[in-house]
């Protein structure tokens, strides 16, 4: 049943804010069954439900269920299909509390959950809008709630963490007032990606990697994320956010910090969240004028993918006919430290791009002399590292080749794997691992209050910059960003990776 040898967490309740919220039915869910499918759930897990909209727990269950199987029509691979027997035992396991997150009885009735459970053990997951994370645990701090005398407490809280440096600190002061930084789980789904983890294994088991992984060997990073997709359903959010608030200082910089890290003194949850909160707090501080030279806002505007005409993102629905939000940013950072001195590191994000591509490149230095004087092969092209976090996970090294045949010419050739062509990659949704080690106490792969405000504190220049001045580029919409994000890049004689 568990195929991954590991132990079986710990019974406890698991309590869902915003239960009737698409967090949870698109992946908090799914990926619970998941975890009961691999026998990692204790049995005597209980997940409650916790919204203003009134329902049973058998109501709430089959509300998810019902979700899970429209899913499983639109999926091609059958393994993800959802097991009624398996799905049977997890669905009794389901509750639903009625409650206003503001009214202290929700509170009351949350404890005697609790209370009517085998152990003390509960974890509070906060899938609500962000302005409800502060006043959620001010109340479960007020009932009680957080105290650990009969078993542990923990609290789940989704991005975005904070809209700014001063709002991240308000309410990471407001979180430590009520609890311990041990029972706060920053959660970021980029990390439970297997890809992402491979990472620091790639990088610290294999002896080849460390030797030229630093500014003698590295030209420069490229770390991108790119979506097909529009705003969709969240534009009433997106139009208040834009794109470097909601993938930046959260899902960019994190991949940041595990391509960057110095090795940690050991793999322990401690030891790699202090190795990241180093890295990036060593981004340096732009001033406004760098800051403006040093990033590109766009925004896009009518455009194709294929055959299909697509909107501009002033067309979508509850977007401001003048909004000035970026869906597109790029920028250009700089790490002040021994190992990456002198190595820039671009990122950018976007949606309504050419592919949907998450992925790290990693650009090595040319060799230092051209052998091949008077022939095509004069200058070689340089050499790659891809990291590809999504849709194709993988990595990939390029290198330059010798074309068969009579003439001295080059071809740039792939070595690599793919994680579907080596591993059996069970259906996921990338929040099992997360959930699991929520559950299991381990830390390693959430943020600390340190790593969130080193994060927003470098980007601050970029928002403090643009309030002031800067122009929002247009891009159609099926491109892959505005003309002025590759001219950051060409004033140095670079180039972007090419995505897909």
């Amino acid at each position: 049943m568990n195929p991954y040898n590991v132990e079986t967490a710990p019974p406890c309740t698991l309590f869902l804010f915003g239960a009737n919220g698409d967090l949870v039915k698109r992946l908090l869910m799914p990926a619970l069954y998941n975890l009961s499918r691999d026998g990692l759930l204790d049995r005597n897990l209980r997940i409650v439900g916790v919204d203003h909209n009134a329902a049973t727990g058998a109501e709430f269950a089959e509300r998810l269920a019902a979700f899970m199987r429209e899913r499983d029509k639109a999926a091609a691979d059958s393994a993800q299909s959802l097991d009624p027997k398996r799905w049977a035992r997890l669905a009794k396991r389901i509750d639903y509390l009625t409650g206003d997150f503001l009214d202290p009885d929700t509170y009351q009735a949350i404890a005697k959950h609790i209370g009517r459970s085998r152990n003390g053990n509960a974890i509070f997951y906060l899938a609500t809008a962000p302005r409800f994370f502060a006043d959620v645990v001010q109340r479960l701090g007020d009932g009680g709630l957080l105290n650990e005398t009969e078993g542990f407490r923990r609290v789940v809280i989704e991005k975005p963490f904070g809209s700014d440096l001063a709002s991240a600190e308000l309410l990471n002061a407001c979180l430590l007032r009520v609890m311990s930084e041990k029972q706060i789980y920053r959660i970021d789904h980029y990390l439970g990606k297997e890809t992402v983890q491979n990472i620091l294994v790639s990088r610290f088991s294999n002896g080849l990697f460390e030797a030229f992984w630093n500014n003698h060997y590295i030209d420069h990073v490229q770390i991108t994320a790119a979506e097909t997709v529009g705003v969709e359903e969240r534009a009433a959010f997106y139009d208040h956010t834009g794109a470097l608030r909601d993938m930046v200082p959260n899902h960019l910089f994190q991949l940041l910090a595990m391509v960057a890290m110095e090795p940690p003194a050991a793999f322990g949850a401690d030891a790699v969240r202090s190795e990241k909160a180093k890295v990036i707090g060593a981004i340096r501080p732009w001033s406004k004028a760098m800051a403006l030279k040093n990033s590109v806002r766009g925004q896009y505007t009518e455009g194709r993918q294929g055959r299909k005409k697509l909107k501009g993102y002033r067309d979508e629905p509850r977007v401001a006919a003048d909004s000035q939000t970026e869906t597109y940013v790029a920028l250009k950072v700089m790490i002040d430290n021994w190992r990456w001195v002198g190595v820039p590191f671009y990122l950018r994000t976007g949606k309504r791009m050419s592919v949907r591509d998450t992925e790290i490149a990693i650009c090595f230095k040319p060799a230092p002399y051209a052998q091949f004087r008077d022939s095509d092969a004069e200058r070689p092209k340089p050499n790659y590292l891809k990291i590809q976090i999504q849709p194709n996970e993988g990595m990939w090294f390029d290198l330059q080749a010798k074309r068969p045949g009579p003439a001295l010419a080059m071809e740039n050739v792939e070595l690599g794997f793919a994680y579907k062509d080596f591993f059996n990659m069970r259906p996921a949704t990338g929040y099992e691992t997360l959930i699991y080690d929520c559950l299991i106490g381990d830390q390693t792969l959430f943020q600390r209050a340190d790593n969130i405000e080193n994060g927003w504190r470098a980007v601050q220049p970029f928002l403090d910059a643009w309030k002031e001045g800067g122009e929002v580029h247009a891009y159609a919409a099926g491109e892959d960003g505005p003309v002025a994000a590759d001219e950051l890049l060409a004033r140095e004689r670079r180039v972007w990776h090419r995505l897909g």
